[in-house]
C-alpha cells in the first residue's frame, strides 16, 4: 500500500510536480516522494517502483509487456543507475552524474534538479542509496531493453542533449529561456512541470549562446535601436544608456509586421517575376521562331542571287559562243573566196604565161584579149577593220559589273549589319512620365544609424535626420563619417526605384553613392558629389566628380529621384502638384547605390517620405 510520508524531506522551494522519468509504461502516478511500509522501513518512490517491477515483471512477460529500460536509468547518462543517489525532490542519479551537474553550477551558487528544476541552497549532501543500488542489481539480472539506436545519439552535424552525460543523444528541442538543448526524454519537465511549461522552446539550435551577452554574461532580451543590436539589461543601463532600448519581443514584433510586409511583396515581386518569365519564355520561343525564318527567307534570297548570277554567266557563255561561230564563219566564208580567186588567178597567170611564149604572132592577137581580162576580185578591206581584240571588251563589262555589284553588296551589307545589332528584346522602358508612374517604382528607404555622422539625429523609424549642434551618442562604427555630415541608407539600390526626400531648412543635398564612398577623413573622397563615387543634388547644382552643374526650374521643399541602375539613368525631380526635371544624369552604374543626405547648417532637417 503507497501513502504520502509523514515527514516529506524539504528544501529552499516548494515542491514541484516533476514529471515522469520514462516514455514508456507507467505503473506509477508523477513522482513524489512516497513511502511503502514494508517490516517499519520507509522506500523511496524508485525504490518503490524497481521492488513492484521485480515481483510484477515475471506475470507481464506473460503478458507481452515489456518495461523500457528508461525507467530505471539515469536521466543525465540514460544508462542504468550506477552508485545511486536520492536528492531531496525524490529524484536518483548516479552519484558521479549529478556530482558533475552541479559542479558546472558552482559558480551560480545555487543547484537544481536536471528533471524537475527544484532548487536546493546549500548543496544537498549525496549519499548512496545502498536499498537501490541492490535493486538495481537485482533487476539487472533480468534483462532489460536494449540501448537506443545509434541513429538517436547526435552526431557531428546535430544538437546533442545538453543534459545527457557520456555518450549524448540528438536534441529534439531547444530553450531559450533555460539556454540549453533537451532530448525528448530530458524534455518532459517542460511539457510538465507548469513554471517550466512557459519557456520558449524552438527547433534544436547550435548557436543558443548567441543570446549571452559577452560583457556582462546575461541573457539578451534587449534591443538597442540606435545601434541596432541586441543587448542584455545591464547594457542598457550601461554603455546603451540613453538610446532608444525596447524589449527584443517589442522590436521582434514590430520586424515580424515588417517582414510579413516583405513577404508580401516579394511574393508579390515573385508573381511579377513569374509573369516576366514566362513573357521571356514566350519571347525566347518568338525569337527563335523569327531568326529560323529569318535564315531560311535569307538563305532562299541568296540562293536566288546565286540562280541569278549562275544564269546570267550561263547567258554571257552562250552570247560569247553564238557570237564566236558567227564570226568564225564569216571568216571562213571570206577564206574560202580568196582561196578560189588565187586559184583561178594561178590558173590565169599559167595561160598567160604560156602565151607569152606562143611565136605565132597572130595566134597571140587572137587569144590575147580573152585571156587577158581578170575576173572581179574579192573585196579585202573588211579583214582589217578592227584590231586584233574581239571578247576582251566582254571580260572588262563583266569585270565591270562585277565592281558595282560588290559595291552594292557592301552598302546593302553594312544596312542588314545595322539591322541585325537593332534587334533589341530587352529595351530600355522609358522613364516614367507622371507622379503616378514613379510611385509604381517607389521603395521604402530608411537611414543607416551606422554610418550618420555624430551630429545627426535619426528620427520616425531612421527615416528623418536632422542636424543637431550637440553630439549623439552614436558608438565607434568604421562606416560612420567622421567629418561631414552625412548620412547612407540601409537598403541598397539597383534596378528601377523611386523615392522622395522633404527638405527643411536652408540647404540640404541629396545624393547616391557607392557603398564604398570613403568615410572617415575630411578629404573630397568622403563627400556627396565630390567624387566619382557619388552624385548630389543641393538646391542650386548637381555635383558629381567634383564638377558643378548649375539646375533650373522650380525650388520645392520636396524633391524626387528616380533610378534605372541597368540603363545608368539617375534624374531629380522637383515635386509639387506637378514634377519637373532639374537634372538627369546618364552613366554606367558599376555596384549598387545607397540613398544619401547631406546636411550644411544646425537644425535643418531631411526626411525619406512614405510614399505606400
Amino acid at each position: 500500500m503507497l501513502s504520502k510520508p509523514d515527514n516529506p524531506p524539504s528544501s529552499s522551494c516548494s515542491q514541484t510536480q516533476p514529471a515522469p522519468l520514462c516514455s514508456g509504461i507507467s505503473l506509477f502516478p508523477p513522482l513524489q516522494i512516497y513511502s511503502l511500509k514494508m517490516g517499519g522501513t520507509h522506500f523511496s518512490s524508485h525504490e518503490v517502483k524497481l521492488r513492484q517491477s521485480l515481483t510484477l515483471r515475471g506475470d507481464m512477460a506473460q503478458k507481452g509487456v515489456q518495461l523500457d529500460r528508461e525507467t530505471f536509468s539515469c536521466s543525465v547518462c540514460l544508462d542504468l543507475l550506477k552508485d545511486p543517489v536520492t536528492i531531496p525532490c525524490g529524484h536518483s542519479y548516479c552519484i558521479s552524474c549529478i556530482k558533475s551537474f552541479w559542479d558546472e553550477e558552482d559558480q551560480k551558487r545555487i543547484h537544481s534538479c536536471p528533471q524537475c528544476r527544484q532548487t536546493f541552497t546549500p548543496r544537498p549532501v549525496l549519499v548512496k542509496n545502498t536499498m537501490l543500488a541492490v535493486l538495481v542489481e537485482e533487476l539487472k539480472k533480468t534483462g532489460l531493453q536494449a540501448a537506443p539506436a545509434d541513429h538517436c545519439y547526435a552526431g557531428p552535424e546535430d544538437v546533442a542533449c545538453d543534459v545527457c552525460n557520456g555518450r549524448k543523444l540528438k536534441a529534439v528541442k531547444s530553450c531559450l529561456v533555460c539556454l540549453a538543448s533537451y532530448c525528448e526524454q530530458h524534455l518532459q519537465p517542460h511539457h510538465d512541470v507548469a513554471p517550466l511549461k512557459k519557456h520558449k522552446l524552438v527547433e534544436p539550435s547550435k548557436k543558443l549562446q548567441e543570446n549571452i551577452c559577452s560583457r556582462h554574461d546575461e541573457v539578451m532580451k534587449m534591443f538597442c535601436r540606435t545601434d541596432q543590436q541586441c543587448i542584455c539589461y545591464l547594457c542598457s543601463v550601461d554603455e546603451h544608456k540613453g538610446h532608444d532600448t525596447v524589449s527584443a519581443a517589442a522590436e521582434r514584433t514590430e520586424r515580424q509586421r515588417e517582414l510579413q510586409l516583405s513577404r508580401q511583396q516579394i511574393q508579390q515581386r515573385i508573381q511579377d517575376r513569374d509573369k516576366d518569365v514566362k513573357v521571356l519564355q514566350q519571347e525566347v520561343k518568338a525569337i527563335n521562331g523569327s531568326a529560323d525564318k529569318a535564315v531560311e527567307d535569307s538563305g532562299k534570297i541568296f540562293t536566288e542571287l546565286i540562280r541569278l548570277m549562275e544564269k546570267r554567266s550561263s547567258d554571257v557563255k552562250q552570247q560569247i559562243r553564238s557570237q564566236q561561230n558567227t564570226e568564225v564563219s564569216r571568216v571562213k566564208e571570206l577564206q574560202e573566196k580568196l582561196q578560189q580567186e588565187i586559184t583561178e588567178l594561178k590558173r590565169k597567170d599559167a595561160e598567160l604565161m604560156q602565151l607569152s611564149h606562143t611565136e605565132d604572132h597572130n595566134q597571140f592577137l587572137h587569144n590575147y584579149p580573152s585571156l587577158s581580162r581578170l575576173s572581179e576580185s574579192t573585196d579585202s578591206s573588211s579583214i582589217n577593220i578592227r584590231p586584233l581584240r574581239y571578247f576582251e571588251d566582254v571580260t572588262a563589262a563583266v569585270s565591270q559589273l562585277r565592281e558595282k555589284l560588290q559595291d552594292i553588296l557592301r552598302d546593302t551589307w553594312t544596312n542588314i549589319s545595322l539591322t541585325l545589332t537593332e534587334v533589341d528584346v530587352l529595351l530600355s522602358q522609358p522613364e516614367p512620365r507622371t507622379r503616378a508612374d514613379f510611385l509604381k517604382y517607389s521603395q521604402e528607404i530608411t537611414l543607416d544609424p551606422n554610418t550618420a555622422h555624430t551630429h545627426l539625429l535619426l528620427s520616425e523609424g531612421n527615416r528623418k535626420a536632422t542636424l543637431m549642434n550637440q553630439q549623439q551618442s552614436y558608438s565607434i562604427h568604421p562606416d560612420r563619417f567622421t567629418s561631414y555630415r552625412q548620412v547612407l541608407s540601409r537598403e541598397r539600390l539597383t534596378g528601377r526605384c523611386y523615392w522622395e526626400v522633404e527638405r527643411r531648412g536652408e540647404r540640404v543635398s541629396v545624393a547616391v553613392a557607392y557603398k564604398n564612398i570613403s568615410r572617415a577623413g575630411s578629404s573630397q573622397e568622403c563627400e556627396f558629389g565630390y567624387n566619382c563615387q557619388s552624385f548630389a543634388l543641393d538646391c542650386f547644382s548637381l555635383w558629381s566628380n567634383n564638377i558643378s552643374t548649375p539646375v533650373s526650374g522650380p525650388r520645392s521643399s520636396r524633391v524626387g529621384v528616380y533610378l534605372d541602375h541597368r540603363a545608368g539613368v539617375l534624374s531629380f525631380y522637383s515635386v509639387s502638384e506637378t514634377m519637373t526635371l532639374l537634372h538627369r544624369v546618364q552613366t554606367t552604374f558599376t555596384q549598387p547605390l545607397y540613398a544619401g543626405l547631406r546636411f550644411y547648417y544646425y537644425e535643418d532637417t531631411a526626411e525619406l517620405c512614405k510614399l505606400k
